[in-house]
């Protein structure tokens, strides 16, 4: 193995005494896949296998805690007792390839684009989503809570709370999504209050149901566009709250792991030095961004502005990512997706039309012009 990947192997012990054996972590890949209960399915079991050996940390699918946050077909779910069977079998495969099997606990609400019955923070002409009332509110409080029970009962050696990429949590932080007037929202303090509810809510079940060891995160992204965006100084204000709690780690989502502060900071400075500075070393942190070959993995951990580092769309194209890494063939990573090699990626037939669409949240495409996204 070349020397420039040696420390992205040396172990993590959490601050529970749960121990990952190194510092790369599967990003959570939506594999639209599952069946239409939510349950693991033949494509998507082929997609899982075998391509997170040698990983630490697996984080898996978005999983639904409440049905009216379905946000995409396939998406798994983590609501209830039949939901089981499903979330085993996931978090063995995960652990059989000796990863750490984390899973995401999410509600799309603005964009739970599948739901009868679209919930949000506020009202919304654009989706049709309705205003939550306050007893919804603590009943979705309490779904995150079960969905981290669930997670338990199966096997999961932790959960990531999903507050980012404008999904349910983030959309109660954000002044622009959230309007409220109530003590859910208004002030930051208030928007702040559910997502820590939320965090707290885990916390409790995890400490209720789950080993000493078991694992919580929580992701989050920095900012936002728009006028009332969220803000680096709004993340700031989240941080803060959230490195006083009992959790394990924090999970940035970044399109480009050093892409600069839009407003609320240093604008000089990225934003994944920013975090890392404000946490100040209470937690670690999860960062991503763009990574795709040893040289840019080996680099980005390098610069010490994260403890692990997660990939995704490499992870898509390169099955066998971290053997290729150990065994000094770093040259055979792959950056782009051969659309004449379906087999090779095994991945689920809705996943890889999508990626044939060259969208911008997936690997490129070779012979494609690529859109470059500012987010």
């Amino acid at each position: 193995m070349n020397p420039a990947y040696a420390p992205l192997f040396r172990p993590y012990t959490f601050n529970n005494g749960a121990t990952v054996k190194n510092r790369l972590a599967v990003a959570p890949l939506t594999h639209f896949a599952s069946d239409a209960d939510g349950h693991i399915s033949p494509q998507e079991r082929a997609f899982l296998q075998n391509r997170f050996n040698g990983f630490g940390l697996f984080i898996a699918a978005a999983t639904l805690v409440q049905a009216d946050g379905k946000t995409f077909g396939g998406q798994p779910h983590a609501i209830g007792a039949d939901d089981l069977p499903a979330l085993r079998e996931v978090a063995a495969i995960a652990q059989a390839q000796g990863a750490k099997a984390i899973l995401q606990i999410h509600h799309g609400g603005l964009k739970a684009e599948l739901s009868d019955d679209i919930v949000a923070p506020s009202a919304d002409a654009a989706t049709g989503a309705r205003e939550l009332a306050a007893a919804e509110i603590e009943r979705l409080i309490a779904a995150y809570a079960h969905a981290a029970r669930l997670a338990a009962q199966a096997g999961f050696d932790g959960v990531e709370i999903h507050g980012a990429n404008g999904y349910l949590l983030q959309q109660f932080v954000s002044a622009q999504t959230n309007r409220r007037t109530d003590e859910w929202g208004g002030s930051l303090k208030n928007r702040l209050r559910f997502p820590l509810a939320v965090t707290d809510a885990v916390i409790s079940a995890a400490k209720a149901h789950a080993k000493p060891d078991f694992i919580v995160g929580y992701r989050f992204s920095p900012e936002e566009p728009g006028e009332h965006g969220i803000t680096m100084a709004d993340t700031f204000a989240l941080i803060d709250e959230l490195v006083q709690k009992p959790l394990q780690y924090l999970h940035v989502s970044l399109w480009d792991f050093y892409k600069k502060v839009r407003r609320g900071a240093d604008t000089a400075r990225t934003r994944m030095e920013l975090l890392h500075e404000r946490i100040g070393g209470r937690l670690p942190l999860i960062g991503i961004g763009n990574l795709y070959t040893g040289r840019d993995i080996a680099q980005a951990f390098d610069t010490g502005w994260a403890e692990f580092i997660a990939l995704g769309k490499t992870v898509l194209l390169n099955p066998n990512l971290p053997e290729l890494l150990q065994q000094g063939r770093e040259a055979d990573i792959q950056t782009e997706l051969d659309p004449a090699r379906p087999d090779h990626y095994r991945l689920p037939d809705a996943l890889w039309q999508r990626c044939l669409l060259n969208q911008p949240w997936l690997p490129p495409v070779k012979g494609m012009e690529r859109r470059i996204v500012d987010v």
